[in-house]
């Protein structure tokens, strides 16, 4: 009896050492930091973190432990959301960690530490124009990569009058409309260099 009970205890010291470095370790693990804030709070998007917000995408605002400023806001046709305490703020053009960061910023006068994360819940705004001569002009929708190539295919392709050499893709940045030369048979023969990634609003012009 004796020699069974010595070779119990060892196991059961072990045991109970073990229990305790769980429960130790346990709270830490569990327990948000020190200021009250969720771990970790990237801004989550449904169209990826590199997307610029546009006119007509809907957004969600959450405010960490602050129910009555989060909420779901569309962007208005000046680019702008309306949020309690810092009203009206611009949104277009940014991506979704950008107006985090300008949100928590303007924020910051008025709640203490505030976390903030803004979701993309719709995409209304990607989309770009091909007007002059392809086959269905007008606007089209974007999703993912999309080329001038792609978006002349989708505009029906070319008509037999359009000038393949003096294609132009109007870009406005910063507010100033930038013309972008198309050489259309550059890119069918491998030149593909002409051969840009379409953002929201663009306009691929074909004389």
């Amino acid at each position: 009896m004796l020699q069974r009970s010595s070779g119990v205890r060892p196991v059961l010291r072990a045991a109970a050492a073990a229990g305790l470095l769980a429960a130790l370790a346990w709270p830490a693990a569990a327990q948000e930091p020190g200021n009250g804030t969720p771990a970790s709070n990237p801004a989550a998007t449904t169209a990826g973190a590199d997307y610029r917000i546009g006119v007509g995408d809907v957004l969600e605002i959450a405010v960490w432990r602050n129910e009555t400023m989060t909420r779901t806001v569309p962007v208005r046709p000046d680019g702008r959301i309306s949020l309690p305490l810092v009203n009206d703020v611009p949104a277009a053009g940014l991506t979704p960690a950008a107006l985090r960061d300008s949100l928590t910023q303007k924020l910051s006068a008025y709640i203490a530490e505030p976390v903030v994360s803004v979701i993309v819940r719709e995409v209304n705004s990607f989309k770009a124009s091909v007007v002059g001569q392809v086959r269905t002009p007008g606007r089209i929708d974007i999703v993912g990569q999309v080329t001038v190539l792609d978006a002349i295919a989708q505009a029906g392709g070319l008509t037999e009058f359009a000038s393949r050499n003096r294609i132009v893709l109007l870009r406005e940045e910063r507010g100033v409309t930038r013309r972008i030369p198309i050489d259309y048979n550059r890119i069918v023969d491998g030149g593909g260099m002409d051969n840009y990634t379409l953002q929201p609003g663009d306009i691929i012009v074909v004389p």
